[in-house]
């Protein structure tokens, strides 16, 4: 993900370079002065997670390496002007990833290894706030907060690590910031952004027995992300 975020990065300076230097018509003058605006966007993401544990006790050599798989991004944006350089931005879609757990202090595979995959429902709801336009471009930063709704959490499933089964938390809560940077084109506005996601509340859903080795060594479990997103508008 970090090469993914370098490229995006050599794009992007590229693409300011570029528009700096073609000639000074400005496309979609009046788009900014609209109160309402909408569009869609599309991405990838790098999820993983965050974990600490309590203080040693049954397990005090207990540790949980969680290894992410890059997954995507999509969702519709609804963006209203507060200000010439503020806007409150809602953008619900859908994110998708999967993570493996192992945990090291486990000496089985059928014990120490666990997939978490996960399709979320994220609204984040974040004030961004923008730069003066110049000409064709507009760089921003964005900031917020995020309500998750985990498809796949298992939550109300009754078995546990015990029988196999990983569970966590249905309804989670992220802070989320960014920055970007706006291109106006002649038909539309292409706005790619990099932003990090950080969990709230803990996500772990803890298993019946007081004593379990996967999930009462465990103090917080939440996630920690990278999103690059394209925006349309």
């Amino acid at each position: 993900m970090k090469k993914i975020a370098l490229i995006f990065l050599i794009i992007g300076l590229s693409g300011i370079k570029t528009f700096a230097q073609r000639d000074k018509v400005e496309y979609l003058s009046n788009f900014d002065k609209a109160e309402l605006r909408w569009g869609f966007y599309l991405g990838m993401n790098k999820n993983n997670y965050t974990i600490s544990y309590k203080a040693p006790a049954a397990y005090p050599n207990a540790f949980i390496e969680s290894q992410a798989n890059i997954g995507f991004n999509l969702g519709l944006i609804g963006d209203l002007r507060l200000h010439k350089n503020v806007s409150l931005r809602l953008e619900p879609g859908l994110v998708s990833n999967s993570k493996t757990l192992y945990f090291r202090h486990l000496s089985t595979e059928m014990d120490s290894v666990r997939k978490a995959s996960g399709t979320y429902l994220h609204v984040p709801l974040l004030l961004q706030f923008n730069a003066n336009r110049l000409h064709n471009i507009r760089p921003y930063v964005v900031g917020g907060i995020a309500y998750d709704y985990n498809f796949a959490s298992n939550f109300n499933n009754p078995d546990d690590n015990s029988t196999g089964e990983f569970r966590m938390q249905k309804n989670n809560f992220m802070y989320e910031v960014g920055i970007g940077m706006d291109f106006y084109f002649y038909y539309f506005k292409f706005s790619p952004s990099i932003r990090g996601i950080f969990a709230i509340n803990n996500e772990l859903k803890y298993d019946e027995s007081p004593n379990s080795p996967w999930t009462t060594p465990v103090d917080f479990f939440g996630t920690r992300g990278v999103f690059i997103q394209f925006t349309f508008q």
